[in-house]
């Protein structure tokens, strides 16, 4: 749609609201009125020139075939679309039969609502369109609403028509609707102070994304053609794709037919959606309302396309009990099969943090794609914004699905669009292109296309958007695509750049690195109080004790103190959820803490204040000390004692975890299970001894841990030898905590260094702004313009 022609329209559509609505509604609540009637005017316009057909047909039903119920396909035959209107009235009707008498006028308008066919009726009903009838009725507005509707000078149909003094006012499309809707919801929000949450898509996106989707197999489209959008809004990207291939004059030119299937959650964006799915003559069944996460409606379909704008960067908190209990996944859609660092298959978590749903909506398109053993398989085109692309470290769930997708050899490209190329986000988005029937020369690759410099400024912004993408860029965008091409651009180029990579180039290991822990120990009066608190409830029990000490552990008297007690924490801002409130008022928790301050105090009356250097040994003495006394402690308890009287020290001996003996089928399982020579283990934690076949591992330093990403092509361990045993020496592999994940980072691959100015040009530039300020500079430098001057040639 022409954007001039889309200004006017919302222009006119907006003065609708300033002219009547002004006093009957705050500026922000417009749309609950201006949405509904620009999609009711739109019905009404189609269906005012086979009225009397309609009513032909009712009268012929009732009166000679003698109907208690009318037929509806005799009805849609009559009015030439899928819906229709049994009532005498059009909207220009109701407006030209009007009295002053609102209440007549308004009776007459929901006796109108109420002879749509039930699918328009549900739309009504999706809008509240009654309700705001009855409101405008009673502030004598009606009328006057229904006045500006009917203006021969605008054109809500898809059909081109002339205004009374013979202006060409163009027909509004289902992607001009769109555009319409998007603007006016805009401003709907600006008045609001809201942010948008979804992102329309512009035409000239969703046109390279069809593209993009068809045109590798536009030879062998199937006779039948089923396209799927997920987040359809208002269905731009439906019928605009179907427009597309269906255009006899266009390079796609599909013959068969083409289905539409959406889902939408809102009921605004869903209403004019199905309302244009009606008028353009698809079925408006297969656009269903509600949650795509949360119910699958679309279980047992497979599709043959998939294009979708999901919503990014907007959480899905909110359906997480449809989709997960507790920790597990119950959806099958959101649960993957993957293999460990072994290669040993494991279910695991296909979901991504709650804040962000997007890929969700990619993994529900992937679950919908058809078996490429019948035919083509499937294709998809999605767009989603940067974090898709590396949120998530390994292991998690957003890394799961790109790992899942790329280790599938699903991805085939992924296109960087400009920024500011949408009307409400400035962000940076990015094409998804998936299909699960590579070609040949696709396989095991990934391109990398950074559209991000080709573009064309508009005239004027539309919201955020200032750019918009030329014909000629989206063939050049395509055919880079076609070609497999890879492409070279300088830092101070506008062009295209393309690369090719392996799938497996996104992928990485994640390996912890562990150090020994060396640990100094010494009893004192001091470390021995901190075991009398909880340490994650330290500032209460710190304040709890100092007021009534050690009869908090009587029956009953944290009881009687609980008000006074809460009433404290929430005064000093102290947050305590259930399980923390009931620890803090559990007796039975202070008399553990106050029992282990009593054993220590009992091992430092036997141990002394001596400072040990080995905890090892320090261990064995107050082990011999608990058993001497037949203390018995759980191991948690022991522990808690262990660690408030010891801290690290790198001059202390390292502390011991386990003496071990490895050897014969024990010892060959081990070095299977680590991929190395007997040599090699100490770089994975085991420390031969003097002994034959004796082997230590120490405990690892929680606080000296560190983590290495290594390339998914590269060994672990020549890793480690090379970037890690230079620098620590006796830091070891733990093997174990090895995750897989996947990221993908066009920063990274098409960076493109600008080197710094020289000297000389930054002196130039200096000068020539000290002669701009007439020696203002050199005043605030307190130098003389000669110094300024020879800078340079130093």
């Amino acid at each position: 749609m022409n954007h001039a022609i889309h200004n006017k329209l919302v222009a006119f559509i907006w003065s609708i609201a300033d002219d009547c609505l002004r006093d009957v509604y705050v500026r922000g609540k417009y749309r609950d009125v201006i949405l509904p009637m620009v999609v009711l005017r739109r019905i009404d316009t189609l269906l005012e020139a086979t009225k009397e057909t309609v009513l032909e047909e009712v009268a012929f039903q009732r009166d000679e075939m003698r109907l208690t119920e009318l037929d509806d396909s005799g009805l849609k035959e009559a009015s030439g679309y899928v819906f229709y209107n049994t009532s005498k009235w059009t909207l220009k009707k109701l407006y030209a039969t009007a009295t002053n008498n609102q209440q007549i006028l308004l009776a007459n308008v929901e006796e109108y609502l109420a002879g749509f066919s039930a699918n328009v009726r549900e739309i009504v009903e999706k809008f509240n369109l009654k309700a705001q009838m009855r409101h405008m009725a009673d502030k004598d507005v009606l009328l006057a609403v229904l006045e500006k509707f009917i203006s021969p000078y605008i054109n809500l149909t898809p059909e081109d028509r002339e205004d009374p003094d013979g202006n060409r006012l163009p027909g509004l499309s289902n992607l001009g609707m769109g555009y319409v809707f998007e603007e006016l919801i805009r401003k709907f929000n600006e008045e609001n102070n809201e942010e948008a949450g979804e992102h329309f898509t512009p035409r000239e996106v969703i046109e390279l994304m069809t593209h993009l989707v068809f045109d590798p197999v536009r030879d062998r489209l199937p006779p039948v053609m089923t396209i799927y959008d997920p987040a359809c809004g208002s269905g731009g990207m439906l019928t605009e794709s179907q427009n597309f291939i269906k255009n006899e004059n266009g390079a796609i030119r599909a013959t068969g037919d083409v289905y539409l299937y959406g889902k939408e959650i809102n009921d605004e964006t869903y209403a004019i959606c199905k309302s244009d799915m009606m008028i353009k003559g698809n079925n408006p069944a297969n656009i269903r309302p509600g949650s795509t996460l949360s119910i699958d409606e679309f279980a047992g379909t497979r599709f043959d396309f998939m294009l979708s704008n999901p919503p990014y960067g907007k959480s899905w908190a909110s359906e997480q009990k449809n989709i997960k209990d507790g920790a597990d996944v119950i959806d099958p859609r959101f649960v993957v099969e993957l293999g460990d660092y072994w290669g040993e298959p494991a279910t695991v978590n296909a979901t991504p943090r709650s804040s962000d749903g997007q890929l969700l909506f990619l993994m529900e398109m992937i679950s919908k794609m058809k078996d490429p053993a019948n035919g083509l398989g499937s294709r998809i085109a999605s767009v989603h914004n940067g974090s898709s692309l590396f949120t998530g470290d390994a292991g998690s769930g957003e890394s799961n699905i790109r790992r899942h997708i790329i280790e599938n050899d699903l991805l085939e490209a992924i296109v960087q669009l400009p920024n500011n190329l949408f009307y409400n986000t400035g962000i940076t988005t990015y094409i998804w292109l998936l299909s699960n029937n590579k070609p040949a020369e696709r396989e095991g690759k990934v391109q990398l296309i950074d559209a991000s410099q080709r573009f064309r400024k508009l005239r004027r912004n539309l919201g955020a958007k200032n750019c918009e993408f030329a014909p000629e860029h989206i063939r050049e965008i395509v055919d880079t695509y076609l070609a497999m091409a890879s492409r070279e651009r300088a830092a101070d180029e506008t062009g295209i750049a393309a690369k090719v990579f392996a799938n497996s180039d996104f992928g990485y290991t994640k390996v912890t690195i562990e150090r020994p822990d060396r640990r100094m120990a010494q009893f004192s009066a001091e470390r021995i109080e901190t075991l009398r608190f909880d340490k994650a409830l330290r500032e209460p029990m710190e304040w709890i004790h100092a007021r009534w000490g050690d009869e908090v552990i009587q029956p009953g008297a944290l009881a009687d103190n609980q008000k006074k007690i809460l009433d404290w924490c929430e005064k000093n801002e102290i947050s305590l959820n259930a399980r923390s409130r009931k620890k803090l008022l559990e007796p039975a928790v202070w008399k553990k803490h106050r029992d282990l301050v009593i054993t220590a105090h009992t091992l430092l009356a036997s141990i002394g204040k001596s400072e040990f250097d080995d905890f090892n040994h320090f261990k064995k003495r107050v082990d011999r000390e608990l058993k001497a006394r037949q203390i018995k402690f759980a191991p948690a308890d022991k522990n808690a004692i262990l660690n408030a009287v010891s801290w690290y020290d790198e001059k202390a001996e390292k502390v011991i975890r386990k003496r071990e003996r490895l050897r014969g089928e024990k010892l060959d399982n081990l070095l299977d299970h680590l991929g190395c020579d007997v040599n090699d283990l100490p770089d994975f934690g085991y420390t031969p001894t003097e002994k034959k076949d004796e082997f230590l591992t120490y405990e690892p330093c929680t606080d000296l841990r560190d983590s290495e990403s290594v390339p998914l092509k590269e060994d672990i361990h020549g890793y480690f030898l090379r970037e890690v045993k230079p620098h620590v020496d006796e830091a070891w592999i733990n093997l174990d905590s090895v995750k897989i994940g996947y990221e993908i980072s066009f920063n990274k691959y098409f960076y493109c260094h600008k080197p710094l100015r020289g000297m000389e040009e930054v002196a130039a530039d200096i000068i020539a702004l000290e002669r701009q300020a007439d020696g203002l500079i050199a005043e605030i430098l307190d130098v003389g313009v000669g110094k300024v001057s020879g800078a340079g040639h130093e």
